[in-house]
């Protein structure tokens, strides 16, 4: 009897944990891209003269392989964030001051069910770690995601990405590593943008900005309940 109540109390103190974070699959994973309109590998006299000019600007891509955000499943779904500040929305990174106005425009899969719909949105805002200010328009269109070694390219209403992966780290004239990803990447790598355009109304600002080294490769996991359990 004594082993049958052991055994009972071994199983509540492992599932107590698992239940905390709620329900199953709360956990997301998948992989993510991202381009802004300055480098972010290169020298600082380019830097300097970027800083207070460009960088204003970038595509954010979060593509889900598995899990759930707020208890809706988002298997094979992924999302699109084209966003534009009043400045460098990096530039805290670099001494400056944060942006104090970032606006953004989401492209949601169109698979995706209305439930998926709002999770997505919510599950931009928490990843982007709160550097989206407003949400000005949120879009259902085709979004396509194709992941190779070597590139990533995505299309979503009136974005368009291309990054290749693999970059070479040209130490000329002190080049340097600025910024890091504006999500969190369990294996972040620099990448060169081939193209990266937006060219919708409703942020106030048109780009395309390619042959850059200004992009961010990686996977990401987010536990959106995490909280839950600290």
């Amino acid at each position: 009897m004594k082993h049958v109540v052991a055994a009972t109390m071994m199983a509540a103190l492992m599932a107590a944990p698992l239940a905390a974070r709620g329900p199953a699959g709360a956990s997301i994973s998948g992989s993510y891209v991202e381009a802004r309109t300055a480098e972010v590998f290169t020298g600082g006299c380019i830097m300097n003269g970027e800083a207070a000019t460009t960088g204003r600007e970038a595509l954010l891509v979060w593509k889900v392989d598995r899990g759930s955000f707020d208890g809706v499943s988002l298997n094979g779904l992924a999302v699109v964030a084209a966003i534009a500040g009043d400045q460098n929305l990096g530039i805290r990174e670099i001494g400056g001051e944060s942006p104090s106005y970032v606006r953004a425009v989401i492209y949601i899969d169109e698979r995706a069910t209305p439930a998926a719909e709002k999770a997505l949105v919510k599950m931009v805002d928490e990843a982007s770690r709160g550097l989206i200010t407003e949400v000005v328009e949120v879009r259902r269109v085709p979004v396509r995601f194709d992941s190779t070694d070597h590139a990533v390219n995505v299309s979503a209403g009136d974005a368009t990405l291309a990054v290749t992966r693999h970059m070479h780290h040209d130490p000329n004239c002190g080049a340097m590593k600025w910024f890091s990803p504006f999500t969190r990447l369990d294996d972040a790598m620099m990448g060169i943008t081939d193209a990266q355009s937006y060219s919708g109304t409703a942020l106030d600002s048109r780009w395309s900005d390619p042959h850059k080294r200004s992009a961010f490769v990686g996977t990401f996991t987010l536990s959106p309940q995490a909280s839950v359990t600290n």
